[in-house]
């Protein structure tokens, strides 16, 4: 059961109309397309995991506090005894890992070491679940989505889930479980109303209304060339239709 849905984070949210409306310096540019390139390949793994609805709860996108400290967990799965944490790395291209950073090959960057980061989120919420006296299993996995990803030298006593490795991950996480009782759910429950809304990691850049583009803009392909008919806006660019209102709320939503 799917108890909380993904969604676009406000950060998204606002770095995404930023992006159409100015220029971002090349830094900004850069973590825009990794937002959006990591919410792509989470909206994707939540695609393949739906048909576990009927006998796991799942909570994607949770942001939890315990003795100060917040951790963001992509996916939770809850089945009895076992609570599954999946990382979801969107990575696309080469890469390999050195003095504790994950390098790309491709395009030459250096990344935090995903290893580490799940590490202290699965630590941080052995720690909550310690609060709230719950010894369910912590099973903790980076889930690397794309398909184009490769880890040169990757080490294998890490849980880590590669491209070719996902259709078998899958069927095991989809094993039938022991039969459910209420705990999983009252467990489940309760970690979301333990959710934080308010994200202390949240960055946005600095920027001065006057450099902002003005207008609403497409939603499909972002072009300012809209039309009006029959109270609907319609892109000059790709034709995409959308209601004035609906468009209006979203333009304000972000704003």
């Amino acid at each position: 059961m799917l108890l909380k849905a993904r969604s676009e984070s406000k950060e998204l949210l606002v770095m995404r109309s930023l992006h159409t409306r100015m220029n971002l310096s090349e830094k900004n540019k850069l973590r825009y397309l990794n937002l959006e390139k990591g919410y792509e390949g989470e909206v994707k793994f939540d695609s393949l995991v739906d048909p576990f609805h009927e006998d796991r709860y799942i909570l994607n996108d949770l942001l939890l506090e315990v003795n100060h400290s917040y951790f963001q967990i992509d996916s939770l799965i809850l089945s009895q005894g076992v609570i599954h944490l999946l990382d979801i790395k969107n990575f696309e291209g080469d890469f390999y890992f050195e003095t504790d950073k994950l390098h790309s090959i491709t395009t030459d960057r250096e990344y935090k070491n995903p290893i580490y980061q799940l590490k202290r989120s699965t630590s941080l919420l052995r720690q909550l679940l310690k609060n709230l006296k719950c010894n369910d299993l912590v099973d903790a996995t980076i889930v690397f989505i794309n398909p184009e990803f490769t880890l040169y030298q990757a080490p294998i006593n890490q849980p880590l889930i590669f491209p070719t490795q996902l259709n078998r991950f899958l069927k095991n996480l989809q094993k039938p479980s022991s039969k459910l009782t209420n705990h999983p759910k009252e467990l489940a429950e309760k970690l979301l109303s333990l959710h934080q809304t308010e994200n202390p990691f949240t960055f946005l850049p600095e920027y001065k209304y006057e450099q902002l583009q003005r207008g609403v803009y497409c939603k499909s392909c972002r072009s300012f060339a809209l039309s009006i008919e029959n109270s609907i806006f319609i892109c000059k660019d790709c034709g995409s239709k959308e209601k004035i209102v609906l468009a209006l709320l979203r333009t304000i939503d972000v704003i």
